[in-house]
């Protein structure tokens, strides 16, 4: 939801990480953020998706964030906690981490 703060449960989380995000705002995707952009990570095969409805020509540069996780070549899709459990966003926290480092080794 644009304008909304970082959920109070993923701010802990990041501070326990030493990110501030005290300041972070969700903003919706727009054509230009995406234009602008080399490389697109996102969630959900829904968000990929919706990259490449916004602009077609993205698709080839829209990648799942759990590409490097699982099994497949294809990746993993990782979950929304919202409204859920802390033991959901810790599990989240932790996929997200687990993302990160596989992207970093591959950049």
């Amino acid at each position: 939801m644009s304008g909304q703060a970082v959920d109070p449960e993923a701010r802990v989380l990041a501070e326990q990480d030493n990110l501030d995000v005290s300041s972070h705002r969700a903003r919706q995707i727009e054509p230009d953020m995406i234009q602008g952009a080399d490389l697109i990570l996102v969630m959900s095969e829904g968000q990929r998706k919706a990259v490449g409805k916004l602009v077609p020509t993205a698709v080839g540069k829209t990648m799942l964030f759990g590409r490097w996780l699982g099994q497949g070549c294809g990746g993993e899709e990782i979950p929304d906690p919202y409204r859920k459990s802390s033991e959901a966003f810790k599990h989240v926290h932790d996929l997200l981490v687990s993302a990160a480092d596989a992207w970093i080794s591959r950049l």
